[in-house]
């Protein structure tokens, strides 16, 4: 089988994109991807003395690419307002937006805007980030949003009575929770704006097991027989990013589309279209965790 790699993405030089926690892990190698082919990329980042050591590491690859660093906090909803308000005032039009940036199983914690941690990360700072930016989408031809999810989602559902751990918190459960809210939002902002007949497009990838720093909050017995699993069940960073860079880049996509790994179980492999679970489709379920999510966020969209 002819599989896609990043050899097949053409015509792309030029292009703006902004990549979400693009100095580790899958946001890094995404973002070495749109560097080798010509793509101005701005690593939207929350330290920024990592992300200028991953700048660096990166113009020692490709010593000729425009890599712009602008900081935010997905988890402060008033960093990304300022995130977008300082990307418009640099950049009038945007061709890829890739919500990357996220936690992985961490103790409670709450905001300042009193979410829980993970699902102001994962999925309400970026919830918020692509509503700022839809004007400026709207300015590139057939540009693109494109969701991280898990295989995770799997684990759980929306417990809309405990979206921010009022009634509890388990780690894993909100971990799933967080990944199943990017899917359903990619399907669903991608319904809206074919509807209202944008020129964007959504949609959502994972990168199957890869080895990255999210993995520092798994539990110990994990951690302890990791060594022996990992190799197995996993592939490097850059296997994982494969899929996001072909929801980027991948001119025979319609909108909408699922990309992971074709191994089993979806763990690693190449990037292929792939399905979820019977929740992450629930039209009424994505259509409720919309109006919620602009009203936590206080921002209406679409």
């Amino acid at each position: 089988m002819n599989f896609w790699s990043l050899s097949k993405a053409k015509n792309k030089e030029g292009k703006i994109a902004i990549v979400t926690g693009a100095n580790a892990g899958i946001g890094f190698e995404t973002t070495k991807g749109f560097a080798k082919i010509g793509i101005i990329t701005i690593m939207a980042c929350r330290n920024l003395e990592k992300a200028k050591k991953a700048k660096d590491e990166i113009l020692k690859i490709y010593p000729n690419a425009r890599l712009d660093i602008i900081p935010i906090d997905l988890a402060e909803l008033s960093s990304v307002k300022e995130f977008a308000k300082t990307f418009k005032k640099k950049y009038d039009s945007l061709d890829i937006l890739v919500n990357n940036a996220g936690v992985m199983m961490t103790p409670l914690q709450k905001t300042s805007d009193g979410l829980e941690y993970q699902m102001a990360t994962n999925y309400f700072g970026h919830f918020l980030l692509t509503g700022l930016l839809i004007p400026v989408l709207e300015k590139s031809f057939r540009s693109r949003v494109v969701n991280l999810s898990s295989i995770a989602h799997k684990w759980g559902d929306i417990h809309f009575d405990n979206l921010n751990a009022e009634k509890g918190y388990n780690p894993r459960k909100f971990y799933a929770q967080s990944k199943l809210a990017c899917l359903i939002f990619a399907y669903h902002l991608d319904r809206k704006l074919v509807n209202k007949n944008y020129n964007i497009h959504a949609y959502v990838a994972h990168p199957g097991v890869s080895k990255t720093n999210l993995m520092q909050h798994l539990p110990k017995f994990f951690k302890f027989l990791s060594p022996i699993l990992m190799p197995l069940l996993s592939q490097s960073a850059k296997r994982g990013a494969l899929p996001i860079l072909r929801a980027s880049l991948d001119d025979t996509l319609n909108g909408g589309e699922y990309i992971g790994p074709s191994g089993k179980k979806q763990y690693k492999g190449h990037p292929v279209i792939v399905d979820s679970d019977y929740h992450s489709k629930d039209e009424e379920k994505a259509e409720r965790l919309w109006k919620v999510s602009e009203n936590l966020v206080g921002f209406n969209y679409l």
